[in-house]
């Protein structure tokens, strides 16, 4: 059996590639390997984005694999399990301290979609895509947190139109109503996903955690709660080598080089 996903790391940015074209489904391996190697990758200074991708320029993902789903069940001992270690992963990715960019391209569907959703940055395929949430016309809802991340992209409204009539969006209404970053014809596409990993890896990592930490979940937090949470990150961010290299950058009318410890 080949992987589940290919990895690669350049220029300070890990990709993980669905190694399963043309549908590139996920799989229970590829989310068993992700569980695994996702820590590793966090904890690893040196890594400071990810990029999360399909093989192929067909589809991103058609969603999870369905016809796994008894078996996973069956392995991981419960239903209740078997759907909790998948929002464990999609919660790494998002609270794990690391910037993540997802690229969508043609089917994006289910957990094709949730995914993304866990990532800080979408960029989409200016033709091509179709970006839903289908489970509904399953008889089903959403069960990888699709339900509770697309309304925070999108806002209620575009969230229940999607998810309640199970419909599918392209790359240009998706940009319209906030849910990706960027338009970019596919062929590009996952060239620009480095492109941008390697413009956030450039910037300095503890200031880049620290306002991963105090915007990602703003939107259950008080003004109050996330006004602290800036002053944390002040805190913490001051006099390290990075703030002292920007000062001094600017003094000195040059382009600061962060991150020159690792």
């Amino acid at each position: 059996m080949s992987d589940p996903y290919l990895y690669s790391v350049t220029n300070h940015v890990a990709t993980f590639s669905i190694n399963d074209a043309p549908w590139n489904l996920l799989s229970v391996e590829y989310v068993d390997q992700l569980e695994t190697q996702l820590p590793e990758v966090l904890a690893d200074d040196s890594i400071r984005a990810m990029v999360f991708t399909g093989e192929g320029l067909d589809h991103f993902s058609a969603g999870m694999n369905l016809k796994q789903i008894p078996e996973g069940i069956k392995k991981a001992g419960s239903p209740e399990a078997f759907f909790g270690q998948r929002h464990r992963v999609l919660d790494m990715i998002e609270n794990g301290g690391t910037p993540a960019i997802a690229t969508l391209f043609g089917y994006c569907l289910g957990g094709g979609l949730e995914l993304p959703l866990a990532c800080h940055f979408r960029l989409a395929a200016d033709k091509g895509a179709k970006i839903g949430l289908p489970e509904m016309d399953l008889g089903s809802v959403p069960a990888w947190g699709g339900s509770a991340r697309l309304p925070r992209a999108v806002g209620r409204t575009y969230a229940l139109d999607m998810i309640l009539r199970g419909r599918s969006i392209d790359g240009a209404e998706a940009h319209r109503i906030g849910l990706v970053t960027e338009l970019v014809p596919v062929e590009g596409l996952k060239e620009r996903a480095q492109a941008l990993g390697e413009q956030l890896a450039s910037q300095p990592r503890q200031a880049v955690r620290s306002m991963l930490e105090v915007i990602v979940g703003h939107e259950t937090k008080t003004l109050e709660e996330s006004m602290a949470d800036e002053r944390a990150a002040v805190a913490a961010n001051r006099g390290t080598p990075d703030s002292m290299e920007g000062m001094r950058a600017f003094m000195e009318k040059r382009k600061p080089v962060f991150n020159q410890g690792s």
